[in-house]
């Protein structure tokens, strides 16, 4: 069972991430069609996972959290934050068989929301690679807008691609009807 609720809303709880879940994140990582998603090049096991819960459960300012539906995990979401400068980078990811059902976009809606009402950021970013359209949508239905394109900046799966950049300001944010 994944940690405690921290936000919630019909489609999707983002809960703490928790050491029993640890075989879920490397599962899914190391899925094919998701790690090209992610842009790795190399497979996790146990201990690269053990010690990326050690270090996020160490960093003050930054969030990462479980995406779950009805306890079940089904991907992760997490929200780097620069304080100084009040902008917030996200990462996403959700497994290859739980794809479609709107997980991400909620979570990042969700994710948005605190940012902006709780930790007082002005500004929320990700970066997508060209050959991922489904991560530029989830964007762009939560308000995100296009603001440029890093060109061949991305080696994934042989070849070099675009990495898209989008941004969202605050009260730009499309919230929940």
């Amino acid at each position: 069972m994944p940690g405690a609720v921290f936000l919630e809303n019909e489609t999707v709880e983002l809960r703490t991430v928790e050491e029993e879940d640890l075989e879920f994140v490397r599962d899914n990582v190391n899925d094919p069609e998701v790690w090209r998603t992610l842009g790795m090049s190399r497979p996790n096991n146990m201990k690269d996972e053990e010690q990326w819960l050690e270090r996020i459960s160490e960093e003050d300012d930054d969030v990462h959290l479980l995406m779950a539906d009805d306890g079940e995990p089904v991907g992760s979401v997490g929200l780097h934050v620069n304080q100084e400068w009040g902008v917030g980078e996200f990462g996403y990811w959700v497994a290859a068989d739980h794809w479609g059902n709107g997980y991400c976009t909620a979570a990042v809606r969700l994710l948005s929301g605190y940012a902006f009402d709780h930790l007082r950021l002005h500004k929320v970013a990700a970066g997508v690679y060209d050959h991922n359209p489904g991560s530029a949508k989830v964007l762009e239905k939560v308000g995100f807008e296009r603001e440029g394109v890093r060109r061949e900046e991305a080696f994934v799966d042989g070849e070099y691609h675009d990495v898209l950049r989008y941004g969202l300001l605050a009260d730009e944010l499309e919230r929940e009807q």
